[in-house]
């Protein structure tokens, strides 16, 4: 997965306007409690950081 497509799918759950505030703000513990903006940044792949996001929010499984 391309990190566009991460930003795709947060957008399409989360709303355009929301998906980067949740990103800069939510600490994952999947992600060695990093956000998805920190997880980006320290090279974590996009699919790992989405399967952390899906998981939190609890999204049903045909979005996983």
């Amino acid at each position: 997965m391309r990190e566009v497509e991460l930003w795709q799918r947060m957008e399409d759950v989360l709303g355009a306007g929301y998906a980067r505030v949740w990103a800069e703000n939510t600490v994952l513990a999947e992600l060695g409690s990093r956000t998805v903006v920190q997880a980006i940044a320290a090279g974590i792949p996009s699919k790992r950081i989405w399967l952390a996001v899906w998981g939190q929010l609890e999204l049903p499984p045909k979005l996983r």
